[in-house]
C-alpha cells in the first residue's frame, strides 16, 4: 500500500486493524458459566406459581405472572449478573431468592419464606429461560 500524500491509505489501514476490536467490544456479554447445583425445573416453574413470584414479575410460561412492579425475568438465563450486581450463578440466585435481604438489606425484594431447595429448583427454571 502506497501512502498518499493525504495518508488516506494509512488512516485505511488502521481502520482496517481497529474494526475487529470494535466488532468485539459491541457482543454482549456472555452469562456466567453456571455451577451445577441441580434442581428441577419443572417443579421450580410450580414453586414460583405458588410463592407468587408473578405478582411482581413477569414470568414466561408462569400462570398469572404478569407483575410489573419488579423486573421482568423473561431471558432470564442470558443474564450476567443478579439484581444487577451478584454473578449470575445458581449458587448466587437460590441465596437471592431465599434470602434477598442477607444480600442487599435495602432491596424491596421480600422474604417469601422460600426454603434453599425449593429456591434452587426456582433458579433451575430461571437458568432455562433463553
Amino acid at each position: 500500500m502506497r501512502l498518499r500524500k493525504n495518508g488516506y491509505a494509512a488512516r485505511a489501514g488502521v481502520a482496517a486493524l481497529l474494526l475487529p476490536l470494535a466488532l468485539c467490544a459491541c457482543q454482549p456479554r456472555k452469562p456466567y458459566p453456571q455451577a451445577d447445583v441441580g434442581g428441577d425445573a419443572r417443579r421450580g416453574k410450580a414453586l414460583l406459581a405458588q410463592f407468587q413470584c408473578g405478582s411482581c414479575h413477569h414470568i414466561p410460561d408462569v400462570e398469572a405472572a404478569r407483575g410489573k412492579a419488579g423486573p421482568s425475568l423473561a431471558e432470564f438465563g442470558l443474564r450476567s449478573y443478579i439484581a444487577g450486581r451478584w454473578p449470575n450463578q445458581q449458587a448466587n440466585l437460590v441465596r437471592w431468592i431465599s434470602a434477598p435481604r442477607s444480600m442487599d438489606p435495602a432491596t424491596s425484594m421480600p422474604d417469601m419464606g422460600v426454603s434453599n431447595d425449593d429456591a434452587r429448583h426456582m433458579a433451575a427454571y430461571l437458568h432455562s429461560l433463553k
